[in-house]
């Protein structure tokens, strides 16, 4: 994708204030601090649009962002950060779940873990729940440019042993290494949602 002109559009706390049209959807999803905020700015190709914070937790709603007018990026709430409140935590998991199990446009979901840690019980939990109800994602290791291509090596190898899953996509903001394997998969997702509407 090469011209992009991208626009934050609206957050929302609960399902009325989705969009209403059927323009096809990206889901960002992981773990509290784990790069989802940059991740999509480094997709985009600009600075500040996805708000990245110090503070794991911080978002608490699903945020959507207009791309080129065709699609939407969705960032959704970080999970499993332990000081988040409880009713927080269990907020996320029925809207979250809500929206991914729902969500009819949603095309595809890139699950997001951190390369340089192995992936958590929720992590495989959140991958099992998309296999299972058969939400086609993709997983995408961001930070990969903080290890060597040694330590990088043995991370991939582990992520996909943990997660059960065949591919793991290291990806690195500041380089922007996958950037490209990430928007093929991104332009796969739509142009099959485009010929089936």
């Amino acid at each position: 994708m090469n011209q992009l002109r991208a626009e934050f559009l609206k957050s929302a706390f609960e399902e009325v204030g989705w969009p209403p049209d059927a323009r096809p959807e990206i889901a960002f999803l992981g773990r509290s601090n784990v790069g989802k905020s940059r991740l999509i700015n480094s997709l985009l190709g600009v600075q500040g649009l996805a708000r990245t914070s110090s503070t794991p937790g911080r978002t608490q709603s699903l945020n959507f962002f207009s791309i080129n007018n065709r699609f939407r990026f969705v960032d959704l709430p970080g999970y499993g950060y332990a000081r988040a409140p409880k009713a927080i935590t269990a907020g996320w998991s029925e809207m979250a779940t809500s929206y991914l199990a729902k969500r009819k446009q949603l095309v595809l979901s890139i699950h997001i873990v951190d390369s340089r840690h192995e992936p958590t019980k929720l992590d495989l939990q959140l991958h099992e729940w998309l296999q299972h109800h058969r939400k086609p994602h993709i997983i995408v290791a961001t930070k990969s440019d903080k290890l060597s291509n040694n330590e990088l090596r043995k991370s991939m190898e582990r992520a996909r042993r943990v997660l059960k899953a065949e591919q793991v996509i290291a990806y690195s903001a500041v380089t922007r290494v996958g950037r490209e394997e990430v928007w093929r998969a991104i332009e796969k997702a739509l142009a099959g949602f485009d010929s089936s509407t």
